[in-house]
């Protein structure tokens, strides 16, 4: 059991190293270094606000789905890492994630990428739930290509968000229609 393991691991780390693309500078490594950014939580969170004090009706609601989805899901994702401990794959950049969450599995950005994306599917407007389906993939694939995480980080953490998503529509959109009625 152990050598099947060791196995994954090695391959997981093999795969990633051929996908990441941190040291070499060029205008993919920027499109990469945009993408793994952008799924940043404060900037998800400070754009919930931002919706939610100027938006119409229907988009603050999306907005609070959106930001209290967000918050749960970073929840357990934190918990997850901290109980798994993966380290994070050796690297230079991404020195702010580094500090601060030194854990890798699974990945806090392709759970809120993939999160994001089904909220989108349930919420609304189609363009909407379209641009965000085009985008997670590619935040997720980022996050490897700059060398932060591993493929399974990704890979976990985008099945988590995505079911986590499923999740939170079945709960929050009621939850909140009873407190907001």
């Amino acid at each position: 059991m152990r050598n099947r393991v060791r196995h994954w691991v090695e391959l997981d780390a093999r795969w990633t190293r051929e996908l990441t693309i941190a040291d070499r500078p060029g205008p993919l490594r920027d499109v990469a270094r945009f993408l793994a950014h952008s799924g940043d939580s404060w900037f998800w969170i400070a754009g919930a606000l931002i919706v939610g004090v100027v938006g119409n009706d229907a988009w603050k609601y999306r907005a609070l789905v959106m930001g209290l989805a967000i918050i749960l899901t970073a929840a357990i994702v934190l918990a997850l890492k901290f109980l798994i401990h993966r380290p994070r794959p050796v690297g230079e950049w991404g020195g702010i994630y580094r500090k601060t969450d030194p854990h890798s599995f699974p990945s806090g950005h392709a759970a809120r990428a993939l999160l994001l994306s089904v909220l989108g599917l349930g919420l609304g407007p189609v363009w909407f739930a379209g641009l965000l389906l085009v985008w997670g993939p590619l935040v997720a694939v980022a996050r490897v290509a700059m060398g932060v995480h591993y493929l399974f980080d990704i890979l976990a953490g985008a099945l988590l968000g995505a079911f986590l998503g499923w999740v939170w529509l079945q709960i929050l959109p009621p939850l909140l229609q009873s407190i907001l009625i």
